[in-house]
């Protein structure tokens, strides 16, 4: 099973998508080491995330708690304390970094509201790679506003040696979002297939199956149903910072129980838990993230290899790329009919606009204060 660890919601960025930073925990609230000691050996994938998981004061000490309990873990940053992740790079190289980068230069900065964040994050993962890190990148939410720049950005990527993860606009209780939508899908979606073609044309097998992840955002750009089955409190879950844990972090419904209260045997195994599993088979939401994604692909016996729909895809469109051929999307219907979203209001910067935060101690009322959302 894979799983997420919001560990808090407090954020130095000021992101156009994501709230999450107008809303922030407060650090004596948050999960603590004797829950999270809690989260069984075993874990396929671990990832730290927020908020800005280089917030908290004792990240080096969950790392050292968590490290063992996972085949790969992972901290998800905004990269602007690029130097509290340093000592726990010289001492577990090999933990994977991603650092959310949302286009080149000014693009980033006005996106994410940071001032001076680009140059911050690309000199702060060269830094990490100097002393070390094998396992570094960058992760780009693509939207209106800087999907002209993927391409640039896989370039960057390509030229340091550093990884790209993609995804795109998504509703949820971790955004404290209801309202995020391409305003230009067809756009949009033509960018993430350019990048696509782009990795399938590299000689990493990672950036092929990225490719196929692409394929899938495409679809959920363009409103098409998600390629494979949402696999949620079945193949991952999330905890966040009040220890509860859910099967996604979308829908706040989907409560399997809390950590603090119960082990993490007795939650997996709870009547909550089989129920929350029917739901996410019943789930209209049209979500593909990186979390339900990557799981989705895996073949359920053999979970380091991919299913048989991805591994064909990615055979056959790379013949295609290689011979200088558009990749097959199966989408092209799609991408010429389908124009501008009028019910997408358009996403407001915030690089130079002071706005209050509001500390929250609990959970479930937070969650419900921006109203209902779907995605489709």
């Amino acid at each position: 099973m894979d799983l997420a660890v919001i560990l808090t919601y407090r954020c130095s960025s000021k992101c156009s998508m994501c709230y999450v930073w107008q809303n922030p925990t407060l650090p004596e609230a948050e999960v603590g080491l004797p829950v999270l000691e809690k989260i069984p050996h075993g874990i396929s994938y671990l990832n730290l995330t927020g908020g800005e998981p280089t917030l908290r004061r004792d990240l080096g000490e969950i790392v050292d708690l968590l490290y063992p309990r996972a085949m790969t873990l992972e901290i998800s940053s905004n990269g602007t304390n690029p130097e509290r992740l340093e000592p726990i790079i010289r001492k577990y190289p090999n933990v994977k970094i991603r650092f959310s980068l949302d286009g080149m230069g000014e693009v980033n900065d006005r996106v994410r509201g940071e001032k001076g964040g680009f140059d911050r994050k690309l000199q702060g993962l060269l830094r990490l790679k100097e002393i070390g890190g094998c396992d570094l990148g960058f992760a780009m939410t693509v939207q209106d506003d800087n999907a002209y720049q993927l391409g640039m950005v896989f370039d960057l990527c390509q030229r340091h040696g550093f990884e790209l993860a993609t995804s795109t606009l998504h509703n949820g209780f971790q955004f404290h979002k209801g309202d995020n939508a391409p305003y230009d899908r067809a756009a949009v979606a033509h960018e993430i297939q350019g990048l696509a073609g782009q990795m399938l044309r590299t000689a990493n097998v990672k950036n092929w199956f990225r490719a196929y992840l692409n394929l899938g955002l495409m679809r959920k750009v363009l409103g098409e149903p998600r390629l494979l089955p949402c696999t949620a409190a079945t193949d991952f879950a999330f905890v966040d910072p009040w220890s509860d844990v859910y099967a996604c972090n979308v829908r706040p419904d989907l409560k399997l129980g809390n950590l603090k209260q119960k082990d993490w045997a007795e939650i997996m195994d709870s009547p909550p838990a089989h129920e929350m599993r029917r739901r996410v088979a019943a789930c209209t939401h049209n979500c593909w993230m990186v979390g339900s994604a990557k799981t989705a692909m895996r073949n359920p016996r053999f979970v380091q290899l991919p299913r048989l729909a991805p591994l064909l895809w990615v055979v056959e469109n790379k013949m295609r790329a290689h011979a200088g051929l558009p990749i097959r999307s199966g989408l092209e219907h799609r991408m010429t009919h389908f124009h501008r979203d009028p019910a997408a209001p358009h996403r407001p910067f915030f690089l130079d606009t002071a706005v209050p935060r509001r500390a929250h101690s609990v959970s479930k009322a937070d969650y419900d204060t921006f109203g209902p959302f779907e995605n489709r």
